[in-house]
């Protein structure tokens, strides 16, 4: 199962901030800063939610909502506005345009994620990231923890999301343009070659448990996690 969420905010700023923080707790981010970027990104993958800003380029955030709620594809999708037009008639605007909460702005990162994660229970209940166990390891999204058997493992906040996307598509290969826009983010720009460099550090911080095998080189291709799913 993908767990990607959207962001959609012209400040750069922004962006940084809930790309890092939600990926922090699991998430595949990808951002862009304005409406004919996103709805080009929504056509080809649908994510698990959006945030998005109400003041966009060209079409603003709210006829965005409106858009998405009408179309039999997105009429489901879970929309949680950003915004810094705090009023009560500008959140009762969205609400009733059909977002499913408003966050005021300035953000704060740990409100932000726990109202994701709310609009995701009441949305999809059963559809968050939750803990998953395989091949012997146990990653537990919530807590940031891998554990094989009784050990925790020690892991980099780069290395658990690169386990945790490698994880949630067991058996796919995903080559190094995948995992740089799908574990790093769209709006960063770097070497595949520093994918090589984590994968490297994942296997080293899974050694100890034996299961270092698990994420495995297809020659040519990219990288795959070897196991088949198994809920905990």
């Amino acid at each position: 199962m993908s767990f990607n969420i959207l962001v959609i905010d012209s400040d750069p700023a922004v962006q940084q901030l809930l790309a890092h923080n939600l990926g922090q707790a699991g998430y595949a981010v990808q951002c862009h800063g304005d409406a004919l970027t996103a709805l080009d990104a929504l056509e080809r993958t649908l994510p698990e939610a959006v945030l998005l800003e109400w003041d966009l380029p060209g079409l603003s955030g709210l006829g965005l909502i409106r858009r998405w709620r009408a179309a039999p594809t997105t009429q489901d999708l879970p929309l949680l506005m950003l915004s810094s037009r705090c009023a009560e008639q500008d959140k009762v605007l969205a609400l009733e345009s059909g977002a499913d909460d408003f966050i005021c702005k300035p953000l704060g990162p740990r409100e932000t994620i726990a109202r994701l994660h709310a609009v995701l229970r009441r949305r999809r209940p059963g559809g968050m990231p939750g803990a998953l166990q395989l091949a012997g390891l146990r990653l537990d999204p919530h807590t940031l923890s891998v554990t094989a058997g009784d050990h925790q493992l020690n892991l980099g906040r780069v290395e658990f999301r690169l386990l945790n996307y490698l994880m949630h598509h067991p058996g796919r290969v995903h080559s190094r343009a995948q995992l740089l826009d799908q574990v790093w983010g769209s709006h960063v720009f770097l070497d595949e070659r520093t994918v090589d460099a984590h994968v490297g550090r994942l296997r080293n911080a899974l050694q100890p448990s034996g299961l270092q095998d698990a994420i495995q080189t297809v020659r040519g291709s990219g990288y795959r996690f070897r196991a088949q799913a198994a809920p905990c």
